[in-house]
């Protein structure tokens, strides 16, 4: 699971109001190579919660990322590397994602996040 999928998931169990963002379990990480693209970047970077993708992004052992962003460093290409790397090439392929109100975790194999509710938390 991409980070960038990550920034984009929240927990809908019933009843929850504070469902984002999922804290990260790590049991496994892989980096897999994504062609660069300046505008596909340029584009997700309005609708990314950048303090959650810094959070997970260091879960996940990178610690390249600034703590802060401004739309002035997409002029930058040092910044849109690391953010390019962090966004699509860091992949969760076993853990969980944990629910920061209830502490439900969902399970993530092969890379694939199971968000399935349970009977009782519809």
């Amino acid at each position: 699971m991409r980070l960038l999928t990550h920034n984009m998931l929240s927990s809908n169990i019933k009843g929850v109001t504070n469902g984002f963002p999922l804290l990260i379990e790590v049991e496994k990480v892989v980096e897999k190579q994504v062609d660069f693209n300046e505008d596909f970047l340029r584009n997700m970077f309005a609708k990314i919660e950048w303090k959650a993708l810094v959070k997970a992004s260091r879960t996940m052992g990178y610690t390249e990322l600034p703590e802060n962003s401004e739309a002035s460093m997409l002029n930058s290409d040092e910044f849109l590397r690391k953010f390019h790397h962090a966004l699509l090439e860091l992949h969760l392929e076993e853990g969980a994602l944990v629910c920061p109100e209830t502490g439900r975790k969902f399970p993530v194999n092969k890379g694939i996040p199971n968000m399935l509710l349970h009977e009782d938390e519809v």
